[in-house]
């Protein structure tokens, strides 16, 4: 049986000599305590520390009969919490909950995960809420169907956003063009996220805790993700990108070198190279775990990757050195997104970023080795939502992951061969001319 109970103590004394009155939740042996607003000084006090004051009893009473209340409505359920939920419950079950407060905790918590990827884009959503509503607080409520179009309107015009960008507080402005179909779509996703993410925290459906009553995502639809243009590039154009002169230790080598060691390593992403360490090398493997999906996968998102030859020398270079070079994956990002722009320009290939790399090794398996969908999925290492059940059953075999690689670099391989050959010739015909 819970009681409640308001209390005062000696060593809760203020500087200014006030007590705050606090309520006492007793429950299973144990006891918690609700701050109150209510603060008390000595002369209103007994000699033992008993609210002696009417007017503050009378207001103390009233916050005390509620909580009984409460409790009384929870029935059975009172036996499913503990003294510390049982005071959480009761303290919070009608306070508003602060969006954007907990977009922000929820950001923290990704990056502690280190997905700091998915902590990277739901920054975003946080920043273009504050946008939106001007203010930095906003409470779950005003997140709701109507708000999502007018939101859905301001993501796709132009506008301008402040941000600051020193330690100081210092500001700058900067103006953005309208979000893209796929753009929007992908903002109103991670949007949903949060805001599901937000529902998981607050409510609690086995207890019939509800502190967020609507759901805005079922009158407005997110929907499926619209068609993209084609982000592979051909053979020749990694060729051209491997084969780029580029000044040694700038950016535009930087984001070269990362493009071929994600290609030549089955699609590996920036910031698995960014974790990576030595401990992760064992008998010519790379044995790691993708930072994207890792907690959200009961495998962990493990995957072993064979080094192959091309990709020895680039990974000495590069591993246990990104994270001393960059302090945060965030600076890596920058610096190859600014060294794939200098790339664009000296290899004249109009599009293509680190992530391109992914998609080139996966469409030039599929399409040119063909291979399997499912083959492809497992080096990229994809899982299936269809096979989720059947991965369960079926042991990882990671030799169909190096076959799926050697095809794709054999490829490469042949394509150098060819050219080489032909220059060859060239040359010895312009020899004997």
């Amino acid at each position: 049986m819970a009681t409640i109970s308001a209390k005062v103590y000696e060593h809760h004394k203020k500087a200014d000599g006030t007590y705050n009155v606090k309520i006492c939740v007793h429950h299973k042996d144990q006891r918690k305590f609700i701050d109150t607003n209510h603060y008390v000084v000595k002369k209103q006090l007994t000699a033992k520390l008993k609210i002696k004051d009417n007017f503050v009893n009378d207001l103390i009473d009233d916050q005390l009969k509620g909580y009984r209340k409460i409790i009384s409505e929870l029935g059975e359920k009172l036996n499913f919490f503990n003294a510390e939920s049982l005071r959480d419950y009761l303290r919070d079950k009608d306070a508003d909950v602060d969006f954007i407060k907990f977009c922000q905790l929820h950001i923290e918590q990704l990056k502690k995960e280190n997905r700091t990827g998915t902590a990277g884009t739901h920054r975003t959503v946080r920043n273009s809420l504050i946008d939106y509503f001007k203010r930095d607080s906003v409470s779950i409520t005003e997140i709701n169907s109507n708000m999502l179009v007018s939101y859905e309107r301001f993501l796709r015009s132009r506008r301008t956003m402040t941000r600051i960008v020193t330690e100081d507080g210092q500001t700058k402005e900067k103006t953005i063009d309208g979000l893209s179909d796929s753009g929007l779509h992908n903002h109103m996703r991670d949007l949903r996220t949060l805001f599901n993410a937000a529902c998981n925290m607050y409510n609690n459906e086995d207890l019939g805790i509800y502190r967020i009553k609507h759901y805005p995502f079922k009158k407005y639809k997110v929907g499926s993700s619209p068609l993209t243009r084609k982000r592979n590039n051909t053979l020749d154009e990694v060729r051209a990108v491997r084969d780029c002169v580029t000044k040694a230790g700038s950016r535009a080598e930087l984001a070269k070198e990362i493009y071929m060691l994600s290609f030549y390593l089955c699609g590996m992403n920036a910031v698995d190279f960014y974790h990576l360490t030595k401990n992760d090398i064992r008998a010519g493997r790379i044995d790691y775990n993708r930072a994207k999906t890792q907690g959200r996968r009961k495998d962990n998102a493990f995957i072993s990757i064979k080094i192959i030859e091309e990709a020895k020398p680039l990974l000495e270079k590069y591993i246990e050195k990104l994270s001393v070079r960059y302090s945060t994956y965030g600076g890596l990002d920058t610096a190859l997104s600014q060294g794939m722009k200098q790339l664009r320009k000296l290899t004249g290939i109009p599009g293509a970023t680190i992530y391109w790399a992914r998609h080139t090794f996966a469409t030039i398996a599929r399409n040119a080795c063909r291979i399997s969908k499912d083959d492809v999925a497992l080096a990229l290492n994809h899982v299936d939502d269809e096979h989720r059940t059947t991965d369960i059953y079926i042991e990882k075999d990671w030799s169909i992951v190096d076959e799926v690689q050697i095809k794709v670099i054999g490829l490469l391989r042949r394509l150098d061969m060819k050219i080489g050959a032909k220059q060859k010739k060239e040359a010895s015909l312009e020899k004997a001319a």
